[in-house]
């Protein structure tokens, strides 16, 4: 299958349908939509680009700076072939995509696990007013598959995040578009402060993203004016995070500093992440934490490299509309 000329011929024809929306669901992981206050974080000390750096995989430092993650549809050698090119809007349909080695020709069976899984799918809208967090199944020829179902029209972007079972594979972030059929209607960067409620909680976000340099994101985690304690596992850590940069939705993954059971890191109220945006700019970060059993993703629209952002008084928008 040539992936360069299908995505070729498919970014053409979105030239011509400014209209055309990207995008993914599943009833099995958390959905930020039209939130204008909800937030979301990551893990350990080392973000995840392209090339980059996630957890100790890839490249890191020396030779030339990578592309941000996300950017790309190929990249080492590996390509994201999206096989499902449109679905409707209010629809359920199947996703279906392959990580295709290059070189050999065919789709890659051999990931390695990462935070319990094999590949994480990253969904978000280009206007950043939706975002799901997936995990699709794999079918022993290397097929990955998982419902979706988007509520709206308009332009979004598909993230594969993973780490190939080949022996010395750096850890990719492959980035495609799925058009959603249906009249779009873009809405503005959604905006908010230092507090944002999401389900009844508040989170509360400390700290800086700063361009080419790295900082410490604390979120404290809240519920009816009481600090939450004891947060459950996410993926192996109290808390996941991603970034993701307006315009052209460059794609930053964090990890926490800290992980339950290694004796220092407790279950909240704070959750604590280092981050390094590619470049200044606006940025939306989404959080993912869980507590009685139930994933929320919290999110928060944030400056690198401008003012600091004030701090009103939280708003409380409703659940985010999480599907399980």
């Amino acid at each position: 299958m040539n992936t360069g000329l299908k995505i070729t011929a498919f970014v053409a024809a979105l030239g011509a349908t400014f209209g055309a929306a990207y995008g993914v669901g599943s009833a099995v992981e958390p959905v930020v939509e039209e939130t204008r206050s909800a937030g979301h974080s990551g893990h350990d000390t080392k973000e995840k680009s392209g090339a980059g750096t996630h957890e100790g995989h890839g490249e890191e430092g020396g030779g030339e700076a990578s592309l941000p993650g996300g950017l790309q549809i190929a990249e080492q050698g590996y390509a994201l072939d999206l096989r499902t090119p449109r679905v409707a809007a209010g629809k359920t349909s199947e996703l279906r995509f392959a990580i295709v080695d290059q070189a050999a020709g065919r789709n890659v069976t051999e990931f390695r696990r990462e935070h319990g899984k094999e590949l994480h799918l990253i969904v978000a809208s280009r206007d950043l007013t939706t975002y799901r967090h997936l995990h699709p199944v794999r079918a022993a020829d290397g097929t990955w598959s998982t419902p979706v179902e988007l509520p709206k029209a308009g332009g979004y972007r598909v993230f594969a995040d993973f780490v190939p079972g080949a022996k010395n594979a750096g850890g990719l972030t492959l980035g495609a578009d799925l058009a959603v059929s249906g009249k779009a209607e873009p809405q503005a960067l959604p905006s908010s402060g230092r507090k944002v409620t999401v389900d009844g909680y508040e989170v509360t976000l400390r700290g800086d993203l700063r361009p080419g340099a790295g900082s410490e994101l604390k979120l404290d985690v809240a519920k009816d004016g009481k600090p939450v304690t004891d947060l459950q596992p996410y993926l192996g850590a109290y808390g996941h995070l991603v970034a993701l940069r307006a315009g052209d939705l460059a794609y930053l993954h964090v990890h926490p500093n800290g992980e339950p059971g290694d004796g220092k890191t407790r279950p909240g109220p704070e959750i604590s992440f280092t981050a390094t945006a590619p470049s200044k700019g606006s940025y939306r970060l989404f959080l993912d934490f869980q507590h009685e059993g139930k994933v929320r993703t919290a999110a928060f629209t944030v400056q690198a490299g401008g003012p600091a952002a004030q701090e009103p008084e939280p708003e409380d928008h409703g659940a985010p509309g999480h599907e399980h």
